[in-house]
């Protein structure tokens, strides 16, 4: 069903009998409804479709991040939008149909703020990792209040591990607590900072991968 917010055919949103109506960049499009096609996908549509829901279905599961991280885009896209389209990009890796996340390539946060400094990562406490980094300002954009946001990702068990606002940028360092069935596992790290009212965020940087013992 369409809904009329004007005259007749003026901002329609939705479907009314084979006319669609929708927003794109800001202007009222008004088309017929596209028919579904009879002939069989290509191998190039075949790896874009692949590719698409091997990627949306990887950030859906951090779309609070990515809601924060992608909020200086461009407004005629979501920040979910603008994030898909620079990993889409950017970050998948592979021959067909065999494609995977390329996780160093990875970003769920681009912003202006200063991104972490001299960023690592190492083995603390049993299933823990520690997360260190310098106070240096790389940008010359930030506080030393910023707050640091932490994310692994294990492959195997397809499981994030995610803290928001861990530590201010002044504290150089903070310590996750990973699940204890994580044992031998592969984790990639990555590690971003967003202002304490919430408005900026850096870029986020991916660290490295460890093996927990």
């Amino acid at each position: 069903m369409g809904f009329l917010t004007g005259g007749p055919y003026y901002n329609l949103i939705g479907r009314t009998g084979n006319n669609v109506g929708r927003r794109v960049r800001g202007k009222n499009v008004f088309s017929m409804r596209p028919h579904k096609s009879t002939k069989p996908p290509t191998e190039a549509q075949l790896e874009v479709r692949t590719k698409f829901g091997l990627m949306i279905s990887w950030l859906s599961w951090i779309s609070p991040l990515v809601e924060v991280g992608f909020q200086e885009h461009d407004q005629s896209e979501s920040a979910m939008n603008a994030c898909f389209s620079y990993n889409f990009k950017n970050a998948i890796t592979g021959v067909s149909p065999n494609f995977r996340i390329n996780f160093p390539k990875v970003m769920y946060s681009k912003g202006k703020l200063s991104p972490a400094f001299d960023p690592e990562v190492v083995a603390a406490i049993a299933q823990g990792l520690e997360f260190n980094w310098t106070a240096e300002l790389g940008s010359g954009v930030g506080t030393l209040t910023d707050m640091a946001t932490v994310m692994t990702y294990n492959p195997t068990k397809d499981r994030f591990v995610i803290m928001t606002s861990a530590a201010p940028r002044s504290a150089l360092t903070y310590t996750l607590t990973l699940p204890g069935d994580y044992g031998g596992d592969t984790i990639h790290c990555y590690i971003s900072f967003v202002s304490v009212d919430g408005k900026m965020a850096s870029n986020s940087t991916y660290i490295g991968a460890m093996i927990l013992p």
